[in-house]
C-alpha cells in the first residue's frame, strides 16, 4: 500500500509544479501587456492616436517633436520583405529536397546543419551584415551606404532560411504516402508528385510557416540596430539608411531618455504596435496549422 501512496503523492506534486510553471507563464505574460497597455494610454493622453498613424516624421528626440510612426513601419516592412525575398525560395527548395528527394540519413544529418543557423547570436549576424555583405554589395552597387536596408534584409532572410524550410518540411513530409503512391500509378514524375500533389496538399502548413518567418523577420532587433542605421525615414529604398520599430526600441532604451517623459513612453507605443503585428501574423499561422492539423487527422 505505501507505494500506491508514494506514487499518488508524486504524481500530485508533478501536476502541481506543472500547474505553477503554466500559471507563471501566463502571469507573466498578462504583466508585460498590462505595463505595455498602461504606458500606451498615457502616451496617448499627449498624442492624438491620427497624428501616431498619418504623420509621416518620426522625431520624438528632436527639438521639433513629431509622433507619427509611418517610417519606422516603412523600415520594418521593407526589411522584412527582403528577408522573404530571400529565406522563401531558398527555405521551400531545401525543405522540397529534404522531404521529397533525400534520403533519410541523409535528411537527418542535412536538417540539424541547417538548423545550427538558427543558433547564431543575432548581434553575430549583425556585425556580418555591417562588415562583410555591405562591403560586398558596394562592389556591385556603388551608391549603397554604409548603413541600409538591403544587407541586413539578406542577412535576416538568411537567418530564418531553418524556420521556413524545417516548419516546410515537416508538413510535407506528413502529407500521407498514399497520395504520392496514387500519383505514380498514374504516371507522374518524381517532380510531378512532389510540386503537384505534395505542395498543394502542406500548403496550409507552408503558409504558417511563411507567416511565422515573416513574424521572426518583424521582430528581430540587434542585425537591424547595427546595420540598418537609424535614421527614420518613410521610404521603400533599400539603400539607404532606414529605422525600424524594434532598432527605435533599442535606441530610446540605451538610458539617454529620462523614464517617465513622454519620448520614453514612444517605446511603449512602438512596442504595442509590433506586439498587436506579431500577434496578428501568429494568430493567422496558428489557424492555418490548426486547419493543416485537422485536415491530416
Amino acid at each position: 500500500m505505501a507505494a500506491p501512496i508514494r506514487h499518488k503523492y508524486s504524481e500530485q506534486v508533478i501536476h502541481g509544479v506543472l500547474f505553477l510553471c503554466g500559471a507563471l507563464s501566463i502571469l507573466t505574460t498578462l504583466g508585460i501587456v498590462a505595463v505595455l497597455l498602461v504606458e500606451t494610454f498615457a502616451f496617448f493622453r499627449e498624442v492624438s492616436v491620427i497624428d501616431f498613424l498619418t504623420d509621416t516624421q518620426w522625431t520624438p528626440l528632436f527639438a521639433d517633436k513629431h509622433f507619427g510612426i509611418l517610417p519606422l513601419i516603412s523600415g520594418t516592412v521593407l526589411t522584412a520583405g527582403i528577408a522573404i525575398v530571400v529565406a522563401l525560395p531558398i527555405g521551400l527548395v531545401s525543405a522540397l529536397y529534404l522531404s521529397e528527394y533525400a534520403s533519410g540519413r541523409l535528411r537527418s544529418v542535412i536538417k540539424p546543419v541547417l538548423e545550427i543557423l538558427a543558433g547564431i547570436p543575432t548581434v553575430v549576424y549583425g556585425y556580418f551584415a555591417l562588415l562583410f555583405i555591405t562591403p560586398l554589395l558596394q562592389q556591385v552597387i556603388p551608391t549603397l551606404s554604409g548603413f541600409n536596408a538591403l544587407a541586413p534584409g539578406i542577412v535576416i532572410g538568411v537567418m530564418i532560411i531553418p524556420m521556413v524550410s524545417s516548419l516546410s518540411e515537416d508538413a510535407m513530409f506528413a502529407v500521407p504516402q498514399s497520395l504520392r503512391e496514387g500519383a505514380y500509378a498514374l504516371g507522374s514524375s518524381k517532380l510531378q508528385v512532389a510540386l503537384k500533389v505534395v505542395v498543394p496538399a502542406a500548403l496550409s502548413g507552408i503558409a504558417a510557416s511563411i507567416l511565422l518567418g515573416i513574424s521572426r523577420a518583424i521582430g528581430e532587433t540587434m542585425i537591424l540596430a547595427i546595420a540598418a542605421g537609424q535614421q527614420p525615414r518613410l521610404t521603400l529604398n533599400p539603400l539607404v539608411p532606414i529605422e525600424t520599430m524594434t532598432a527605435y526600441i533599442v535606441q530610446v532604451s540605451l538610458g539617454d531618455t529620462p523614464t517617465g517623459t513622454l519620448e520614453y513612453r514612444t517605446i511603449f507605443a512602438v512596442g504595442m504596435m509590433l506586439f498587436l503585428s506579431t500577434l496578428m501574423l501568429n494568430m493567422i499561422s496558428m489557424w492555418l496549422r490548426q486547419r493543416y492539423q485537422e485536415r491530416e487527422a
